[in-house]
């Protein structure tokens, strides 16, 4: 495995549309909610240590879920662990690991992906990562793993690329960030539109450069602070940086500007599960096609619906369809399957009423 490959896992999003399983307590990075025994970061670490060396694999994640991390990832030590004090976006989460690798390897190619996706087909996904990481070792690129569309989906950004060429990573020409439905349907059918997976491979370097180019600033506050980079002044000089940095993403700041932007049309499945509707998507179905988990319940004339049940009541549904229908200990969700924006408008409403307990 090569020594100069790594990886940054960012985990500090608190996933206000999977609310109520997800709260700021516990996110979603941290749950199992594909049923499956193993939490989404656990499955993302497990994902990426068959491509770097686990030494070679940090988390950015708040500072208040430190101990989240390490009780999911017990292979990593505390200096693998990156504390933000707060959330900025992926601007200034990937700045502060750019600065962390660069002071322990300047060879360091690295790949930088989300905690909370659902990826199937490992071994292409393996295949497809450790090329890229090859690839940007060598080249001065900025690389995004694009997926072929299956549908006018118009929650997913958008990759328009260099269809008509035959190099392996294609140029890419604009972003386009959830566009509307008949724009998505166009997209789908032009045939030169990728969703943006969010999952970008490079050189430490290449990557450094491209924030002295495009983000001076925040470029310039990492770097006078670099000193204390594994030091127990680290956290102190953290949270300075916070106080002062731009909250922006590294798709505004860095990629929808650069000119040595590239992607690779990967061929693994891919989603990025945002909302229960999505999950729902990717899930098994039973033959009124609902998707359920719980074994105390009666469904009767029910259909297309997700439902997340405990099993520590009987729950019966009678005559219903397309809701999703979620418990938690403290709270319980009935909504419009099909009303992707209605969970997070009523977590929002929930921290206005100041009911902060339940979120």
């Amino acid at each position: 495995m090569n020594r100069n490959f790594y990886t940054v896992i960012m985990a500090g999003g608190v996933g206000s549309r999977f609310w109520p399983m997800s709260t700021q307590n516990r996110p979603k990075q941290f749950l199992d909610i594909l049923n499956t025994g193993k939490s989404l970061i656990r499955q993302t670490f497990e994902r990426f240590s068959a491509i770097t060396p686990v030494e070679n694999i940090l988390v950015v994640t708040n500072e208040a879920y430190r101990d989240l991390v390490k009780e999911h990832l017990p292979e990593l030590d505390d200096r693998q662990i990156l504390g933000e004090p707060e959330g900025k976006n992926t601007a200034p989460c990937i700045a502060y690991a750019t600065e962390k690798i660069l002071k322990r390897n300047n060879k360091a190619s690295m790949v930088v992906a989300p905690s909370d996706h659902i990826i199937r087909n490992a071994d292409v996904f393996t295949n497809v990562v450790t090329k890229a990481l090859h690839y940007v070792a060598d080249n001065d690129r900025l690389v995004t793993l694009g997926i072929e569309p299956t549908r006018p989906d118009t929650g997913y950004g958008y990759i328009h690329y260099d269809h008509g060429a035959d190099d392996e990573f294609k140029k890419v020409l604009s972003f386009t960030e959830k566009p509307i439905l008949q724009t998505a349907k166009d997209f789908l059918a032009s045939g030169e539109y990728l969703w943006n997976a969010g999952i970008f491979v490079w050189s430490a370097a290449s990557i450094k450069k491209a924030l002295s180019e495009y983000l001076p600033k925040m470029n310039m506050i990492f770097s006078d602070n670099a000193h204390a980079i594994d030091t127990e002044l680290e956290q102190e000089a953290i949270t300075n940086i916070y106080k002062i940095c731009d909250n922006i993403s590294i798709d505004y700041g860095i990629m929808e500007k650069a000119r040595n932007v590239e992607v690779y049309p990967a061929p693994f499945d891919w989603s990025d599960i945002g909302t229960w509707n999505a999950l729902f998507d990717i899930q098994e179905k039973d033959e009124n096609g609902n998707v359920v988990k719980g074994k105390n319940l009666m469904l009767r004339n029910t259909h297309h619906s997700l439902i997340y049940l405990n099993d520590e009541k009987y729950v019966a549904l009678n005559g219903v369809e397309n809701l999703i229908v979620v418990e938690s200990d403290k709270a319980i969700l009935i909504a419009d399957r099909n009303d992707e924006q209605a969970v997070k408008e009523i977590v929002g409403a929930l921290k206005k009423l100041n009911l902060k307990e339940f979120i």
